[in-house]
């Protein structure tokens, strides 16, 4: 059974996947990986965060996947004991230095995808120092994929949903070159993302600007006020859904979602569609079909648009800004759950009504979507609510108090 792992940035999205069916998670600790600017776990929540996924039956993986200098490496190395104490199954290493230690301190090391493994001649290198697992290169085809996945001799992971950035599995200058903040050490500014104007020069003042360009060649095309200001840095998502029995007949041992720097809601429902396609084809692989619902799902969330990144071409279309389906806006707080009728009280500071869909978040909560089909005040329905009230309203799943109310708004109505 290939195994679905999926991001953690806190502990809300550690209950949000993990509710949702993840059979692992990773997660960053404060200074060693690639996330920086997520909350991150400290060395002190790492028994905590094994302690949750135990409760599942679910591995846990640290990400230790930067650029080490000297300074880190030898902190990293000196936190081992303390990090396998904490029952963490394995960490994911860019560092192949760290193998050794790693592995003697009782921990699975995996090699992370900064390292670029593109053939099966490493996987048999990274076996010999102790590696048990290694992410593959993004820029590969699933035609290698599955070629260097049947000669490995240690087992092999790709990524199968989230962002894809401008750079060699990972590893880019951009940030560092204009900012002085380093993507490999996990303080990316994202530059790829901005909107830029493109120009180019041919010898001295003569500057073109691709506006006036008609060669088809390039694949940049013309912003609306055809300045070329464009995201032409900005790659799309990568999006597998649809390509499930195709991944599965790899042989990988495991399939990643990206996202450890996005929210819980993210985390739940990317999580919950890939784990609903892995079991339906494990059911019946011959009768697999892909359900309409998914990709309204998933393009409920945040995504800058999809694509099939290196899997089955070069990907030239680039994305645009935050193509979700919903907004979040924050409406209100949890004061009470009553188990026995099932019904959660919630203080609102905006307008509610029966159809309205809401999303509930919180630390042991994790996140979950509903949508209103009840709703009281002191024991009279109502089916529409001001802002300023408390009110009942009916949810199957438990809440707890102060956990975080939001409506989900479509776009188009919100904008």
């Amino acid at each position: 059974m290939v195994e679905l792992l999926a991001p953690a940035g806190n502990f809300i999205s550690l209950r949000a996947v993990l509710e949702n069916g993840a059979d692992a998670v990773y997660f960053g600790l404060d200074d060693y990986n690639m996330r920086a600017n997520a909350k991150n776990f400290s060395l002190d929540d790492l028994a905590e965060v094994s302690k949750i996924a135990k409760e599942y039956g679910a591995k846990t993986y640290l990400c230790t996947n930067i650029i080490l200098n000297e300074k880190l490496a030898c902190e990293l190395e000196g936190n081992l004991e303390k990090i396998s104490e904490s029952e963490i199954d394995g960490l994911i290493l860019s560092d192949i230095g760290l193998i050794e230690d790693t592995v003697s301190n009782g921990l699975e090391a995996h090699i992370s995808v900064q390292e670029n493994v593109t053939n099966s001649y490493t996987l048999k290198t990274l076996k010999k120092l102790g590696a048990k697992r290694a992410i593959l290169s993004r820029e590969l085809s699933l035609g290698e994929i599955t070629e260097i996945t049947k000669k490995s001799p240690i087992e092999t992971e790709i990524f199968i949903h989230g962002a894809i950035c401008m750079a060699i599995s990972g590893r880019c200058f951009l940030s560092y070159g204009l900012y002085g903040r380093s993507a490999n050490c996990g303080d990316c500014l994202q530059p790829c993302r901005k909107n830029w104007t493109l120009t180019y020069e041919e010898g001295e003042d003569n500057v073109v600007n691709f506006c006036e360009v008609e060669d088809e060649r390039f694949i940049v095309t013309g912003s609306d006020d055809a300045s070329y200001r464009t995201n032409f840095f900005s790659p799309k998502d990568m999006c597998m859904i649809e390509y499930i029995p195709d991944l599965m007949k790899s042989g990988v041992a495991s399939f990643k979602i990206e996202g450890r720097a996005r929210s819980p809601d993210y985390g739940a429902m990317v999580t919950g569609v890939y784990r609903q396609a892995i079991d339906d084809y494990m059911v019946n692989p011959e009768e697999y079909k892909v359900r309409d619902e998914w990709m309204d799902e998933l393009t409920s969330v945040f995504n800058r648009g999809f694509d099939t990144n290196f899997y089955f071409n070069t990907p030239f279309e680039i994305s645009e800004d935050n193509q979700s389906k919903y907004i979040k806006k924050d409406i209100g707080q949890v004061v009470n759950y009553y188990s026995k009728v099932k019904a959660a009280e919630i203080r609102i500071w905006d307008d509610l009504a029966l159809g309205d869909k809401i999303m509930i978040q919180g630390q042991t909560t994790g996140s979950i979507t509903h949508t209103i089909d009840s709703m009281q005040i002191e024991g009279e329905s109502v089916s529409e609510v001001q802002k300023g009230c408390n009110v009942a309203i009916a949810i199957p799943q438990k809440v707890r108090q102060n956990d975080f109310v939001y409506k989900l708004v479509e776009r188009n109505t919100y904008d």
